[in-house]
């Protein structure tokens, strides 16, 4: 049977702490940064799941996977998130040709 792969991260000041979860074990690591970490979960899924051709990894940011996307690509594109009074909610005006 099936059963997907859970990678946990949680901040821990400037590092990250992660931990994988597989078939009811765990292994847990840290890393400097989120990147890191996400490289870091590889390895753990790699010594949980050795044999497995395909592999399903639910990356979580403190149980939240939008979390985690937000702030992995946020990390990975070298921006700053922007605060909710900053983000735009209505369309730019179209110009006319």
């Amino acid at each position: 049977m099936f059963e997907p792969i859970e990678a946990n991260y949680t901040p821990d000041g400037d590092d990250w702490k992660v931990e994988v979860t597989c078939r009811g074990k765990t292994l847990k690591a840290t890393a400097p940064g989120l990147i890191a970490a996400r490289d870091r979960a590889d390895q753990l899924v790699e010594k949980l799941a050795p044999n497995e051709e395909i592999r399903t990894v639910v990356h979580t940011l403190e149980g939240d996977a939008v979390k985690f996307t937000a702030a992995y690509l946020t990390a990975r594109l070298g921006t700053e998130p922007k605060k909710a009074d900053e983000v735009t909610t209505t369309p730019p005006a179209a110009t006319g040709s």
